[in-house]
């Protein structure tokens, strides 16, 4: 098949998908589980009369010419069950080993490679893994096989661009802009054609600049035959928008196809003829006319969420295709279609920590449930835990508290005996490392934990406050020390400051309130190069932490009154008591590679603190809540 025949059919079948989404007709579900989920009869709508549609509703009246999965090349036979062996995948994960290329290592390869190793996905050898890549040579031919080959069973053809391989077998494969005749739904992976400039990390945010359409502007595009667009409909100025307006719906225009419109939709229904007749008798542009620019701005976000989330860089599309084929892993409980379509995304939303929403913490909204009543506080001891006695017993004298977790990390032994508390107390033996805080243990019982430091310094009262509003901000991070970041235009980089001011987008790990499925995805999402950059230089692990959790909210931190008396109290990093210091060369060093890591700058400034109800007013004392905030 030609190749501008193979990117018609891709994007024929990628925006008509979009554009139905868009206007609700079916939600987003970027992995199709085998068989019909729970409660369904089938994966499609149930057809009132079928009588009347039988050659939509039943594939067996398709028209005899219509192509054939069977006619193909490339084992067309194969369906999820038949050709992937699951029983190869250890606890359910996903483990993907890469064969290198044969030939020349082209920079296609090597941008596939660097964004798998180090994720989550990533076997050191073929034999942890439960699925193999294979990588097309350079001249899109499949070349020499790899050793574990075994008729392409539990294999992944990947490739950026079309690449026409024949000798395939049993294996899956991903390609952009597939032809029809050998595409197999359910099991293949459909990519979208990428430029050669697509940013391998990060990728460029969605450009969204504005919450209202334009006046004037197009509203509907339609795709033609030889690239061209068919500009159906504008928005005349003497027809309010939002309001239906009996207009020639036989004005149009047309526009090359080397770029997209400037439409509110585009909309490319596949090129048979008379397409445009066929929208206007479905009442397409009537519907489009009629929708409230409140429901196109939640379109418009929409679409800047997918993109950001699945498409914006090459990393991106290649952990969105092993997140569907984990999804197939699974079944239907990986990722329910809520988690695809709302951020922060399936490739923030491990299920190896939950199947459940609730269990999470950006999900309460949607699902009108509340946060977690009470916390965890973990306390890391590092040098020395001089402190720490007392520390406990304020951390205990919380009514919000359920336990406390000692993670011993110094070298000199735990003492012998501790205080007595209200709250369970236990001692977990750390690995002396700075990321061991944000490691999931099993001992954690909540969904909120107080991460502190044995040098910390907190009144019960300000513990109190800080848990109540985060459980009005479950998805955020609740602090009380912060951070700023800006460009340093000198050293041509980002870098951060500790100074004490009304703006900031960080808080000190060394007491602060999160969600504890953030210790899961500091520890199986982020690459392993991050977690060991943390480890060499302690003073990166709040950097990291904050970068990850404004990459999963896209928002800044809560920052919460925290009492001068001991404001000095708590270090930039575990190392003693003292002052906060301004970072040293190598902490700034530090931001910029978590920044070049992330592969874009994820935190989002501030200038809100969140007070008591009377903090400070000059009433009494007594019908103020939290006293003890305001003592000088």
């Amino acid at each position: 098949m030609p190749l501008w025949r193979r990117k018609s059919f891709w994007l024929a079948l990628s925006v008509s998908w979009l554009l139905l989404i868009l206007l609700g007709v079916f939600p987003l579900r970027l992995a199709v589980p085998p068989g019909p989920l729970p409660g369904c009869s089938q994966g499609w709508p149930r057809w009132l009369d079928a009588a009347f549609l039988q050659s939509f509703s039943q594939s067996e009246t398709l028209p005899k010419d219509a192509p054939q999965l069977s006619q193909a090349p490339r084992g067309s036979s194969c369906t999820w069950g038949a050709c992937f062996d699951t029983s190869k995948c250890k606890g359910n994960a996903l483990k993907i080993f890469a064969h290198s290329p044969a030939g020349t290592t082209t920079e296609a390869h090597r941008r596939i490679l660097d964004s798998l190793e180090g994720s989550r996905y990533y076997a050191l050898s073929p034999t942890e893994a439960c699925l193999h890549l294979f990588l097309p040579s350079q001249d899109h031919t499949c070349g020499p096989l790899p050793p574990y080959w075994n008729g392409g069973r539990n294999h992944l053809v990947l490739s950026l661009y079309p690449a026409p391989c024949t000798r395939l077998g049993q294996a899956m494969v991903a390609e952009a802009s597939p032809s029809l005749d050998i595409f197999r739904p359910g099991f293949d992976v459909a990519l979208p054609y990428l430029p050669e400039a697509h940013p391998l990390q990060g990728g460029a945010p969605g450009q969204l600049q504005q919450h209202s359409p334009q006046p004037g502007a197009t509203l509907l595009a339609v795709a033609e035959e030889k690239g061209r667009w068919r500009i159906t409909d504008t928005h005349a100025s003497t027809c309010p928008w939002g309001k239906h307006c009996e207009q020639d719906p036989g004005l149009h225009q047309t526009h090359p196809g080397e770029t997209l419109p400037n439409a509110t939709f585009c909309l490319i229904p596949g090129h048979r003829s008379a397409a445009s007749s066929l929208l206007q008798a479905l009442q397409v542009l009537t519907a489009l006319r009629d929708m409230l620019p409140s429901k196109i701005l939640s379109l418009r976000q929409q679409t800047q969420f997918l993109w950001t989330a699945y498409f914006s860089s090459v990393e991106k599309v290649i952990h969105t295709t092993l997140e569907i084929i984990q999804d197939r892993i699974w079944g239907t409980s990986a990722h329910p279609s809520l988690m695809w379509n709302s951020p922060p995304g399936a490739l923030l939303a491990l299920p190896t920590f939950s199947t459940s929403l609730k269990d999470f913490p950006f999900y309460h909204l949607q699902q009108g449930s509340s946060p977690e009543s009470s916390f965890s506080a973990l306390i890391w001891v590092g040098v020395s835990s001089e402190p720490l006695l007392k520390l406990i017993q304020v951390v205990a004298g919380s009514r919000y508290c359920a336990q406390i977790l000692i993670l011993w990390s110094s070298e000199k032994p735990p003492p012998d005996r501790w205080p007595e508390t209200t709250v369970p107390l236990t001692v977990i033996e750390g690995r002396r490392k700075a990321s061991d805080r944000f490691f999931p243990y099993g001992d954690i019982s909540t969904n909120v934990i107080l991460s502190l430091d044995a040098h910390s310094t907190l009144s019960t009262s300000e513990v109190d406050f800080a848990f109540v509003v985060w459980q009005s901000f479950p998805e955020r991070m609740v602090g009380f020390l912060t951070q700023n970041h800006f460009w340093d235009e000198a050293r041509g980089a980002w870098g951060y400051s500790t100074e004490m001011a009304n703006e900031f987008s960080m808080v000190l790990t060394t007491a602060v309130f999160y969600h504890r499925y953030y210790h899961t995805l500091f520890t199986h999402s982020l690459p392993k190069a991050l977690r060991t950059m943390a480890d060499d230089t302690p003073t990166c692990v709040d950097i990291l932490m904050n970068f990850l959790v404004a990459t999963v909210t896209k928002l800044p931190p809560i920052k919460v009154p925290y009492g001068r008396q001991h404001q000095e109290a708590v270090p930039l990093a575990a190392e003693g008591p003292g002052p906060v210091p301004e970072p040293q060369p190598l902490a700034q060093d530090c931001f910029s590679r978590v920044a070049a890591g992330f592969g874009h700058m994820p935190l989002v400034s501030s200038r809100v603190r969140l007070e008591p109800v009377l903090f400070k007013d000059p009433v009494s004392v007594q019908r103020k809540k939290y006293r003890s905030l305001e003592k000088p």
